[in-house]
């Protein structure tokens, strides 16, 4: 549902997104400028309002930021075109995750290749690990940053200090692979 808030004398328009997986509130704002709240489902959108007005300096910042970037036109990819690429990434990331747990030496289940939108990868608590397919089009740099940054969270499910040791003992320099990561993510 498409609502609207006035921040700073600026109309900003938002949506409000219902979640059961959500455990907290979360705003995120997109490169063509949209804003999306994520709530819990069991939350009143009263507090989004409350949360969003609280926020507002850091949303009216990322808006201008994507003003000024300009909306590149993002490649669709084909369901067809996902389902090719998917093996290639798949071996990648299996070679990748072989490589860096003979460092780590964690146990995970599984991996997993998806078409996400917004995370390169992620680590659930049951130990499956899962990558986006766009991955293939980063360099191995960013592409083994992944990979280590999601085996840490096997030892660490968080962002810890603890957790950030466990990256530099596999890349000690992650923050140069993390900073290229994010300065391509606005590409995808």
């Amino acid at each position: 549902m498409q609502k609207q808030i006035k921040l700073k004398n600026q109309e900003i328009k938002y949506s409000v997104r219902k979640s059961r997986l959500a455990r907290y509130l979360r705003l995120a704002i997109y490169r063509d400028g949209s804003l999306i709240a994520t709530m819990p489902r069991g939350a009143s959108e009263f507090f989004v309002e409350k949360f969003i007005r609280e926020k507002a300096d850091w949303i009216l910042k990322k808006i201008e930021f994507f003003k000024n970037l300009g909306v590149r036109p993002v490649q669709k990819i084909s369901r067809e075109d996902f389902l090719k690429q998917k093996t290639q990434v798949l071996k990648l990331i299996q070679e990748r995750v072989d490589y860096y747990n003979k460092i780590l030496n964690f146990s995970f289940k599984k991996i997993a290749i998806k078409n996400n939108k917004s995370r390169w990868g992620s680590c659930s608590r049951k130990g499956n690990l899962n990558f986006n397919f766009k991955l293939i089009f980063l360099s191995l740099e960013v592409v083994d940053y992944v990979v280590v940054h999601e085996l840490a969270h096997l030892g660490e499910f968080n962002h810890s200090k603890k957790f950030w040791r466990l990256v530099a003992s596999a890349l000690p320099d992650y923050r140069a692979r993390r900073k290229e990561l994010k300065d391509n993510s606005l590409l995808y």
